[in-house]
């Protein structure tokens, strides 16, 4: 009994630390929200430098709630497993008495009782199967989560778009006005990151 009631008071704690961990996921997200705007306000000045720390900013916030959101997930696939564990030991503490029923039935000859004793028992071990199974699925899901990938000028790039923002991210940009097509706006992304990873490489 005393087993029992530890586990479900780890299973608990374990619940409520995910919980938290989703909130600061919550947070983490606000301030990636707040960074954004950040990026626009310092573009519409003109403010590249003051972009480029806030589009920073952003990245590794949004970085922190895919972690915390990554932590949660494991930590409830944890529950989970715990939770089957603690539903088998109230199923074998229930098993004594449900083979002291099935040889009480035995020795009268009562195979009514023995029988519907037997479909309270598999329908416990079905319900946990299914929920069981239920819980892999989702894990494996939320478990898939990846990090994204993202370069200061793309963001800062995609923030000036999402605004309407007529502004370059302090790079040169092709000469023409223009309507770019889709193949010439992704090799202009593959430009901006080209020269982005130069600049790195000569600091």
């Amino acid at each position: 009994m005393g087993n029992t009631d530890k586990l479900m008071n780890q299973i608990f704690e374990l619940k409520f630390t995910s919980k938290s961990l989703q909130r600061q996921a919550r947070k983490c997200e606000k301030e990636e929200r707040s960074e954004k705007l950040k990026v626009k306000k310092a573009i519409e000045k003109g403010n590249m430098d003051g972009a480029r720390i806030y589009a920073e900013n952003a990245i590794r916030k949004r970085s922190e709630q895919m972690n915390y959101l990554r932590l949660s997930s494991r930590l409830d696939a944890v529950v989970a497993r715990l939770d089957t564990q603690a539903k088998m030991a109230t199923i074998t503490k229930s098993m004594t008495n449900i083979v002291k029923s099935l040889e009480s039935s035995l020795t009268t000859g009562n195979l009514q009782k023995m029988s519907e004793t037997m479909d309270s028992f598999e329908k416990q071990f079905v319900n946990m199967e299914v929920q069981a199974e239920f819980m892999d699925n989702a894990m494996a899901g939320s478990t898939s989560l990846s990090t994204p990938e993202g370069e200061v000028n793309s963001l800062m790039q995609q923030v000036a778009d999402d605004y309407g923002l007529e502004v370059s991210v302090g790079l040169p940009q092709p000469a023409g006005h223009a309507i770019p097509t889709k193949t010439e706006e992704k090799v202009e992304e593959d430009d901006l990151t080209r020269r982005l990873a130069e600049l790195k490489a000569r600091g």
